[in-house]
């Protein structure tokens, strides 16, 4: 069984090869040169080699969503020239923040700044526009964080092809069940400490960081915020605080283990003004019983660190043991064969790192 491991970084893309016994990495690239990098996809729905993408944006020739069958050998392209708002959106795309397989096999999701949700239905060849969500009228009113407002979380039910579960900084979390119909916030418990103290509940305006869960327990969604990490058990129609026990409740990441679906990860910040490591000392902290009690382990990451981890910058595999992986913003990735308990540096001097997603082979 191969592995492959997909960099994202604000100057194109890495991949890495390696075995099931994730030992000895080798790594190409960069791919897509001097373009900022901020999601990618190993579709392995097919069998053999997998499908990889990126979501690249040029300054000179803006977003762009492509694909390689090889490894990154060759490339290419979405038709038309990329994902692009239709004549009279009175919008442009740029950056794609979020690629997710869907339900079904040739169907790929997309998250792009400014907030929208796309879909494809040939394998990432082209993209629609989700209208019922980009005609939502409470848009208007979202606002964007510090890294722009996007749509940085998609994702599709793992059984029913009409519900998706989304989340945009700074507008929180929608849902639809009816194939992108229509959209409902689903934010009900979770806090905004940025707002005056009596609209900190909000039905929507959240500055939700990342949204995860677990494909054989659907309902159970897992939620890092800008200050808060929330447990939601229906599907976010309501949630509940699990951060009591960690350092910081402040962070981007959160990953859920591939075959145990109560056991998740973090990765704490000192918070909005301080965006490394509680005293510059890097942790992943795992949670085995989903949020109630916290274990941090860090053997073999760096003594000091101060650097962040992005909100796609932490990723799982499905091996067994599962292997852990997390990119930092001075360039550094840094992997775990162990579900997270010790840790070993794989690749450094890359460019900052915004993005790390990982898949396996048959081969």
């Amino acid at each position: 069984m191969g592995t492959v491991l997909l960099v994202g970084t604000r100057k194109g893309q890495w991949i890495g090869r390696s075995d099931d016994r994730r030992e000895e990495w080798t790594f190409t690239g960069p791919h897509h040169n001097m373009e900022e990098v901020y999601s990618g996809l190993v579709d392995n729905r097919g069998g053999g080699t997998p499908r990889i993408f990126a979501g690249a944006s040029s300054m000179w020739l803006g977003p762009q969503v492509r694909w390689s069958d090889d490894f990154g050998e060759t490339w290419q392209e979405t038709a038309g020239g990329g994902v692009k708002f239709p004549e009279g959106a009175d919008a442009t795309v740029e950056r794609v923040w979020q690629l997710m397989p869907g339900a079904v096999d040739g169907v790929v999701w997309a998250g792009t700044e400014p907030g929208a949700v796309w879909k494809s239905e040939d394998g990432g060849e082209t993209f629609a526009l989700e209208q019922g969500l980009w005609d939502h009228p409470q848009r208007p009113e979202w606002g964007e964080g510090f890294g722009g407002q996007a749509f940085h979380t998609v994702l599709p039910h793992p059984t029913d092809p009409a519900s998706v579960t989304a989340a945009i900084s700074t507008g929180g979390v929608y849902r639809t069940t009816d194939g992108g119909m229509s959209w409902e916030p689903r934010n009900q418990g979770i806090r905004a400490d940025f707002l005056p103290e009596e609209q900190r509940y909000p039905e929507f305006g959240q500055c939700v960081h990342k949204v995860t869960r677990h494909p054989s327990r659907p309902e159970r969604l897992y939620a890092q915020n800008h200050g808060g990490v929330y447990r939601s058990d229906d599907e976010g129609g309501s949630w509940a605080d699990i951060g009591a026990g960690l350092p910081s409740d402040f962070g981007f990441p959160i990953v859920v283990h591939p075959h145990k679906p109560d056991t998740i990860y973090v990765f704490p910040l000192a918070g909005g003004d301080g965006r490394f490591p509680p005293d510059a000392k890097p942790l992943v902290w795992r949670s085995d019983d989903a949020g109630e009690s916290w274990t941090p382990y860090g053997e073999g990451l760096p003594e000091s660190f101060y650097v962040a981890v992005m909100r796609d910058a932490m990723c799982a595999d499905d091996h067994d043991p599962a292997g852990l992986y997390l990119g930092a913003r001075n360039g550094t990735v840094w992997a775990s064969a162990d579900e997270g308990v010790t840790w070993r540096n794989i690749v450094a001097d890359l460019p900052d790192v915004m993005s790390v997603k990982v898949g396996t082979y048959e081969g």
